[in-house]
């Protein structure tokens, strides 16, 4: 397999592009299995011992983190994980999204080509296939990125910019994911999401509406538990 190599103004090596994104994808998948919990400091001298590499990656994986939303920086004291959502941003998130997700779901049904039904074939499969996780770890992270393009995949379709930003920005799944590490969330998300594509295959736009309220519905009151 080749790699890339990155170079500065003056044409002298700097290193692989693809340590950068396997130093993310490492701290990536330790924040959303809670390895690294919820406001807890992420030191980038420390990681960078850790994962055998210099702080230049360990820096840039953060600050690609922090745009994602999963980790915060905070003058003179540093990186650290967000925090949890609280039970109320919870409630808040879910009632945002029931308002906006299911009338997108339709949108994009009225608005599916052939072309873009395959996309979300695409992404949908992605979630239960391509390369074979190292662990659980890699394996429930993987899938709440996967997880994030198929529904932005039906933001893209229904072409609604202001609503695809409003979600967008929040990061939503990423920090829904962090809620509970469990198996039964995967399982029963890919059930619901197959529901979904029956709906988008037979051109069902109220189908496709309800359809996806009833997966945001499930999906809340799974997650709930987390607060318990």
């Amino acid at each position: 397999m080749a790699v890339t190599t990155d170079r500065d103004q003056k044409g002298a090596f700097v290193r692989p592009s693809s340590i950068a994104e396997s130093v993310h994808e490492r701290i990536y998948e330790r924040i959303m299995s809670l390895e690294i919990p919820p406001g807890a400091r992420i030191p980038i001298d420390g990681l960078a011992r850790e994962l055998n590499v210099s702080q230049t990656p360990v820096r840039e994986a953060l600050t690609r983190l922090e745009r994602e939303g999963l980790v915060r920086k905070a003058h003179l004291i540093g990186y650290s994980a967000s925090p949890q959502l609280t039970h109320k941003e919870f409630d808040d998130l879910y009632k945002f999204r029931l308002m906006l997700e299911p009338e997108s779901a339709r949108q994009a049904c009225l608005k599916l080509t052939p072309t873009t039904l395959a996309r979300l074939e695409a992404a949908a499969a992605d979630m239960e296939k391509g390369e074979p996780p190292v662990d659980r770890n890699s394996r429930y992270s993987r899938f709440a990125r996967a997880d994030a393009h198929f529904h932005d995949e039906i933001l893209r379709i229904a072409d609604n910019n202001f609503v695809r930003q409003a979600l967008n920005d929040r990061h939503i799944h990423l920090h829904i994911f962090r809620l509970m590490f469990h198996s039964r969330v995967t399982q029963e998300a890919l059930e619901e999401h197959e529901r979904l594509l029956a709906a988008f295959r037979a051109g069902d736009a109220d189908g496709a509406y309800a359809a996806m309220h009833d997966h945001i519905e499930r999906s809340r009151d799974r997650l709930a538990a987390a607060f318990e």
